[in-house]
């Protein structure tokens, strides 16, 4: 496919109204799966169920094990001379109201471990209202590598207007995202290149870690969740050469961002939406998963269903608008393969059981799907005892035991609640795109 075809879909005036018809199209298509082996019994639905829920298993399975590779060659990940030529990286951070964190950003940027000449940092101050531009001002009249950039409120785009704004002042041949509350060991910057040089990859995304794990019981379980999707997301690139950027310490070459489409400022999701367009132009992404990014994981359930439901929305946009080049395109089988294996455990699973649930209490009869959740369940379990047992650079995960991870799992529930909830919302209701800020406390 070529690059030129990957132009943004968001010029078109009916985009939003493609993407309702289309949730909405998905919505029946997932409800009538669930009730359908009730009104309609046939003695071969069980045994597809079963044979279904089998081959999803053991993919997963693969996927899981798969990160014992991850140990063996982790010393041949990065170049070993120190010596070879570094490429001028630009630091792109947006940050609106984030007087709480910024200034201990700046500071953690300012001291990277990087060639001084070679190094740009830009932070985007989005229209805040709060102390975080007059902070920025005098953190920059004394240092000259620290670059601000400032728009207004009401400039549109969220954090990809702000960073496509940011790019037209960029100069380096890498383009680094972090968020305003991320916080990198000294000498990232300087791995995450050697890794990129050394594995010839056209973007990078960093295990992403919580600093405030120890909180309460949400940002405990928010710890154990970036854990267990680095161990998917590593697994998924093992086999299928798929894996998913995050936002928070992606690192892009910037002229692949650029023949890309930049940042969808039509999507509540930037990250997500980039990481199909860059797959769907047969771009390498690659994912590291030590040294980490840390950030704030949110400490209220009201934050966290908030930032969940922005992320089911942004990751069902990215399939509704990129699904004809995704099942068409001129992509790897195995590819298509893994897209749709997440596709249906993530997005279709939660909306097929809540009508399965509901449809045998009508009928009142046994849930015919019940083994393809168990599956899913059984294997977020043993994805996220993999991944907090794995030894780390960042801050100390919890320590992996049945009563935990038990709990991690009636945590991990909130999103057969999320996602069906999100799809009846983008279905029935027309709407803007809204961009929502996390709150980061410091």
């Amino acid at each position: 496919m070529k690059k030129s075809q990957l132009k943004l879909q968001n010029k078109d005036k009916n985009f939003h109204k493609y993407r309702r018809i289309k949730s909405l199209i998905f919505l029946v298509a997932s409800l009538s799966t669930g009730v359908l082996p009730h009104v309609c019994v046939n003695k071969y639905s069980k045994p597809i169920i079963l044979v279904f829920t089998f081959l999803v298993a053991f993919h997963g399975l693969i996927m899981i094990f798969n990160n014992l590779k991850r140990r063996s060659i982790k010393n041949s990940l990065f170049i070993e001379n120190e010596d070879y030529e570094k490429p001028v990286v630009d630091i792109l951070v947006a940050a609106r109201d984030e007087q709480n964190v910024i200034r201990k950003l700046t500071e953690m940027l300012l001291n990277l471990d990087y060639p001084e000449e070679k190094l740009n940092i830009y932070i985007i101050d989005d229209g805040s209202e709060d102390n975080t531009n007059q902070i920025l001002q005098k953190l920059s009249a004394t240092n000259k590598k620290l670059n601000i950039i400032s728009r207004q409120k009401d400039a549109g785009g969220g954090k990809s207007g702000a960073l496509n704004y940011a790019l037209q002042f960029t100069v380096g041949e890498w383009i680094f995202i972090l968020d305003a509350d991320a916080q990198l060991k000294k000498d990232t910057l300087k791995r995450i290149i050697s890794f990129a040089l050394k594995q010839s990859l056209n973007a990078v995304q960093l295990r992403k870690s919580v600093i405030n794990t120890n909180k309460n019981f949400l940002t405990t379980c928010q710890s154990i969740e970036m854990a267990m999707d680095a161990v998917f997301q590593y697994g998924r690139l093992l086999i299928s050469g798929v894996s998913e950027l995050r936002g928070n310490g992606q690192l892009i070459k910037k002229n692949i961002l650029l023949d890309c489409g930049s940042f969808n400022e039509d999507t509540v999701t930037d990250d997500l939406d980039l990481s199909l367009r860059l797959m769907l132009s047969k771009s390498r992404i690659g994912i590291l998963w030590d040294p980490p990014v840390m950030e704030e994981a949110v400490e209220n359930l009201s934050a966290l269903f908030s930032q969940r439901q922005r992320w089911a929305e942004g990751g069902l946009q990215r399939f509704f608008d990129y699904g004809f080049q995704l099942i068409f395109g001129e992509i790897s089988l195995s590819k298509k393969l893994d897209i749709t294996y997440f596709f249906i455990l993530q997005y279709c699973l939660p909306i097929i059981s809540i009508a399965d649930f509901i449809s045998s209490l009508i009928f009142k009869n046994v849930p015919v799907f019940w083994p393809l959740s168990l599956s899913a369940f059984s294997l977020s379990a043993l994805a996220s005892w993999c991944g907090i047992a794995s030894k780390n650079e960042g801050p100390i995960l919890p320590k992996p035991n049945i009563l935990r991870v038990f709990l991690f799992m009636i945590y991990l529930s909130h999103w057969f609640v999320v996602i069906p909830w999100v799809t009846l919302k983008m279905s029935l209701f027309s709407k803007k795109i809204l961009w929502k800020k996390t709150l980061h406390n410091g």
